[in-house]
């Protein structure tokens, strides 16, 4: 009898230890079972669209300066003063505002000369640098002529650069310029290949603001007839991006 009791506790447990593994089974078999394939991407065409506005400038900015040396540092700095304040004095004349003036440099140094092998202190050199915005750009001449006028040797034109006063309707012609340029290509590369256009997936603008002068005759800028004669051109702006489409 004691022999029948442990036979049927070690049955009852080997069967106690088998049904856990059983009950999980059918759990583990629906986990290994494949996911269902996803559905296949579309197809998509890249395109690159670029477009360029044009914009008459209406303003200018002009790089003027002077630059005087003298046998001391002291004579050097009073007469690039006295150049400097002649220069203000005549673009102010010519109607420029105070907020339209600023300094860009102004720098003292020493010359040196080469003299039998031996480097000698002979004199020193003054100088100062303005930035001068002329929003009457018609008189852009005439405040050239009046710098160079005022200063004498001493006056420096290092630029004259043009611009708009404000970029932002040019760069929303360009920008539709561009866009139309990519949705064209993107409609013939669907043509091309046997599909219809989708929908834009995305729009990425890569450049923007690349303006350059287009030079035109100086007659046609110098009204007046008298200064210096510019030629202002236009201004251009290109902005280039990339599109994405789906293909139907």
């Amino acid at each position: 009898m004691p022999a029948l009791r442990a036979s049927t506790a070690l049955a009852a447990t080997l069967l106690a230890l088998t049904l856990p593994q059983a009950a999980t089974a059918p759990a583990f078999a629906l986990s290994a079972r494949p996911a269902l394939s996803a559905e296949p991407s579309p197809s998509t065409v890249t395109v690159t669209g670029q477009g360029s506005a044009t914009a008459t400038p209406d303003l200018a900015l002009i790089g003027a300066g002077v630059d005087v040396t003298a046998k001391t540092s002291k004579e050097a700095l009073a007469a690039q003063t006295t150049a400097a304040n002649a220069l203000l004095d005549a673009v102010r004349a010519q109607g420029v505002e105070e907020r339209d003036i600023r300094t860009e440099s102004l720098s003292l140094s020493p010359v040196y000369e080469d003299q039998n092998g031996v480097s000698k202190l002979t004199r020193y050199q003054a100088a100062q640098s303005f930035s001068v915005k002329v929003r009457d750009i018609g008189k852009t001449g005439a405040v050239l002529q009046a710098v160079t006028d005022a200063t004498g040797n001493a006056g420096r034109i290092h630029s004259v650069a043009f611009d708009i006063a404000d970029p932002a309707p040019l760069h929303a012609r360009a920008r539709e310029a561009a866009h139309d340029d990519a949705h064209t290509k993107a409609l013939q590369y669907a043509r091309l290949s046997g599909h219809r256009l989708g929908r834009l997936v995305s729009l990425t603008e890569d450049s923007s603001g690349e303006s350059r002068p287009v030079r035109v005759a100086a007659a046609a800028f110098d009204q007046g007839g008298t200064g210096v004669p510019v030629a202002p051109g236009e201004i251009r702006d290109t902005i280039t991006l990339t599109a994405v489409y789906e293909l139907d």
